[in-house]
């Protein structure tokens, strides 16, 4: 009952703008999955809430990574959008030639497993290493495991802006190791909040990974009769 009550307590101490950046953030995760490209200016409203609201409640590094996110909600809406290229038509009823600019966007990537390995090894060292800083020069609560989720977040959020498929699984692992961070430390409310994330994360992976077979067969298809 105690558990309880501290729960309902957490939720009612939430202001009016952590419901609604954490709404946000659910549909910024809704919206990636679907490969929307909406998804980025909803990132980058939800994430000015909480950096805003971080930094207020003293949560300097949260605020930064949060701002961080801004940025790369920036850089994935520029990066989704394409390259714009100019394709020139001819105009049945004049006959002369008119231009259309379009955007060609990004397609789905996926890297090597060896690849991924050599970046889990790197990533897990450098997180040691600030995880020991923190622990030894501050009175931070479980250094290891805050670096650890916050430096591989960073690495997962480039690799989302890249559409780079597996970034959903490194997605699953950070929410559900965040699930026992923010628990651990009284974030009932940011514990479910992630449990809900580690779930919509394994649906992102396997939506991307249908849409990326699509997309390979699509193209082999398209080869096939190209050199028939």
């Amino acid at each position: 009952m105690i558990m309880i009550e501290q729960i309902l307590n957490s939720f009612q101490a939430m202001s009016y703008w952590e419901y609604i950046g954490v709404a946000l953030g659910i549909a910024y995760i809704f919206l990636a999955m679907k490969q929307s490209l909406w998804c980025w200016p909803v990132a980058f409203v939800s994430t000015s809430i909480f950096t805003i609201m971080f930094w207020q409640g003293l949560l300097y590094m949260e605020s930064l990574l949060n701002f961080y996110y801004l940025l790369m909600a920036i850089y994935g809406w520029w990066q989704w959008r394409g390259n714009k290229q100019h394709s020139s038509t001819q105009d049945v009823t004049t006959d002369k030639p008119s231009s259309s600019s379009v955007y060609i966007q990004k397609k789905l990537i996926s890297w090597s497993v060896l690849t991924h390995i050599k970046l889990v090894f790197f990533f897990a060292l450098l997180s040691l290493s600030v995880g020991y800083f923190w622990d030894t020069s501050t009175d931070a609560k479980m250094p290891y495991l805050d670096s650890s989720t916050t430096i591989f977040a960073i690495f997962a959020t480039y690799l989302l802006t890249q559409k780079v498929l597996e970034n959903w699984l490194y997605w699953v692992v950070i929410d559900f190791a965040s699930i026992y961070l923010y628990w651990q430390n009284g974030y009932f409310p940011s514990a479910i909040l992630f449990a809900i994330y580690t779930v919509l994360a394994w649906q992102g992976f396997r939506e991307w990974r249908q849409q990326y077979q699509h997309n390979n067969d699509n193209d082999g298809m398209t080869v096939a009769v190209g050199s028939a």
